[in-house]
């Protein structure tokens, strides 16, 4: 698509993206589908609708794509941005995040469409606003099953991988630092992901518990032993069997002290020894730069292995009943048998034996993670040709 031939200036995207910032892998969505843009459709001018650009996120979305224009959020610039654009692209994401902005949008008659969620609510109001987008693609097949179910109609319902595979935000400088502070030596060390059940949103954003999170709580202090233990004789089993380093890598602020108090204090010493336990929080940029130098991710995460496998590095995914159905994209694109179950006895009893085998071959891990980042990209090419036509259409209206 080109500005010759589809009008007098360059078609116009409002991207609605951009849900929180305490975790990398929620950033990631957003220059994932800007790169998506920039590379299939590089003639479109696209525009970002935020949730949050706050902790320096801002910044990066704008040294990496100069000429994204980013929108404060306030409802005489919704007006605006409605005004001034031709086409709604709601990004990836847990669920339908910008519904309220869809309906608006929706009443000014113009095209929109949705690229990679997780369907989760199937509400009335939610399967009309999926029905009346040009596309609606779920970023996993039982999300797609559901929403077939459920009688979501849009002309184009299908799946499509997250956006966040696309995810190019790299920041070499501070990444090549840490590494070498920590003696992390290219393609020699694994990265280990640790999370809670539930997300300690009320660390996370030091504020009184409520009776809800006061109930989380205790159902993560009942579990983190079952959901850590696998973790623990993966790292021992590699640091004793291969001597590769493990570095404990956290996806949000709160991780660093999840994964101290759950893995790190509880090794053996000899252990110990060869583990980097990441004391502060990073931006996307230097995790990105520090995962694709390593031999491959596994934990209790979903984002940090799927920016893994978008760069060909392999990534084995913990998941249990709590997470929403987005885990079982592992299976959509390939990599069935690097999704555990933590829920399941005899599948976590695998995350150990399936790490070494990656620690003990790399070169076939990596080829089976660049197999399936190559089968991502096709699928994400074809959504993006969708998009295509969905904005000529809208240009032609």
């Amino acid at each position: 698509m080109t500005s010759e031939t589809s009008g007098a200036r360059p078609p116009r995207i409002l991207l609605r993206s951009a849900w929180q910032t305490v975790n990398i892998g929620d950033v990631a969505h957003t220059p994932g589908m800007l790169a998506l843009l920039e590379k299939h459709l590089p003639d479109v001018e696209v525009q970002l609708w935020p949730s949050a650009v706050d902790n320096g996120v801002e910044a990066q979305i704008t040294a990496r794509f100069p000429r994204v224009r980013i929108w404060e959020k306030t409802a005489e610039n919704f007006a605006a941005a409605v005004a001034h654009n031709d086409f709604l692209l709601h990004g990836s994401g847990p669920k339908l995040m910008g519904a309220p902005e869809i309906a608006r949008w929706a009443q000014s008659g113009k095209p929109y469409g949705i690229l990679g969620i997780t369907l989760q609510e199937t509400d009335e109001e939610t399967v009309r606003l999926l029905s009346g987008a040009e596309f609606a693609y779920f970023r996993d097949s039982v999300s797609l099953a559901r929403a077939r179910e459920v009688g979501v109609r849009a002309p184009v319902t299908a799946f499509a991988p997250d956006s966040a595979f696309a995810a190019d935000l790299f920041d070499e400088t501070p990444a090549r630092a840490f590494l070498d502070a920590h003696g992390l030596e290219d393609g020699r060390f694994l990265c280990c992901l640790s999370r809670l059940r539930v997300s300690p949103y009320w660390d996370i954003y030091d504020r009184p518990m409520s009776a809800q999170d006061r109930r989380d709580h205790a159902h993560n202090e009942r579990m983190k032993e079952q959901d850590h233990a696998p973790l623990r004789a993966a790292i021992e089993a590699v640091v004793r069997e291969t001597g590769l380093k493990v570095l404990l890598s956290p996806e949000d602020s709160s991780q660093m002290r999840i994964s101290r108090e759950n893995v790190y204090d509880r090794l053996p010493s000899d252990v110990r020894d060869r583990v980097v336990w990441r004391e502060d929080f990073w931006s996307l940029g230097e995790a990105l730069s520090v995962h694709a130098r390593s031999a491959g991710l596994f934990g209790n995460e979903m984002h940090s292995p799927i920016m893994a496998v978008g760069h060909g590095v392999p990534a084995l995914v913990c998941r249990w009943e709590e997470q929403t159905s987005k885990g079982f994209m592992w299976h959509d694109i390939g990599l069935g048998d690097w999704l555990f179950d933590m829920d399941d006895p005899a599948s976590a009893a695998g995350v150990a034996p399936a790490v070494l085998r990656v620690a003990a071959d790399p070169a076939a891990a990596r080829a089976r993670a660049e197999e399936a980042r190559d089968r991502v990209h096709r699928m994400q090419e074809e959504s993006m040709r969708i998009l295509a036509g969905a904005l000529d259409a809208a240009r032609g209206r």
